[in-house]
């Protein structure tokens, strides 16, 4: 069967889990995509995987719900006229999914407000454009 799927160091996928459909492809190749069935589509059990721990698990289910059906991630690679380059890139596509979908979710934003010296520099520098464009301004005597 297929080797494992390396995601992260610490998340490897077995070869076992993943499904591959071979078809044929609309790409690049002329006649030969005719005749070979080149295009490849990855298949992945996220929500009944045992080689996805529970923490991950929900998190990887939350920002990939757009994606999966029934708790199934499928990635299709046919940008290559060789089935096997098709293979790595349908694997390569699905490795960075998961990576990113597992990827620890970023510091919470602290909010901040100006400093009262950073308000009266911003206010000061308002006035003396105005006053700049208030001299630019026809005086009425004339």
């Amino acid at each position: 069967m297929a080797e494992d799927l390396i995601v992260t160091r610490a998340l490897v996928i077995p070869g076992s889990e993943l499904r591959e459909r071979f078809s044929r492809s609309s790409g690049p190749g002329g006649q030969h995509v005719n005749t070979t069935d080149s295009r490849v589509e990855l298949s992945f059990d996220l929500a009944h995987s045992p080689s996805v721990p529970e923490s991950l698990r929900t998190r990887m289910l939350d920002r990939l719900a757009a994606r999966l059906v029934n708790g199934v991630l499928t990635v299709a690679a046919s940008e290559q006229r060789a089935q096997l380059q098709n293979r790595a890139a349908a694997r390569e596509r699905l490795a960075s999914l998961l990576r990113d979908a597992a990827a620890a979710p970023p510091p919470a934003r602290r909010a901040t407000k100006p400093s009262r010296g950073a308000k009266e520099r911003r206010i000061a520098a308002k006035k003396r454009r105005g006053v700049t464009k208030r001299n630019r301004r026809a005086s009425p005597d004339d």
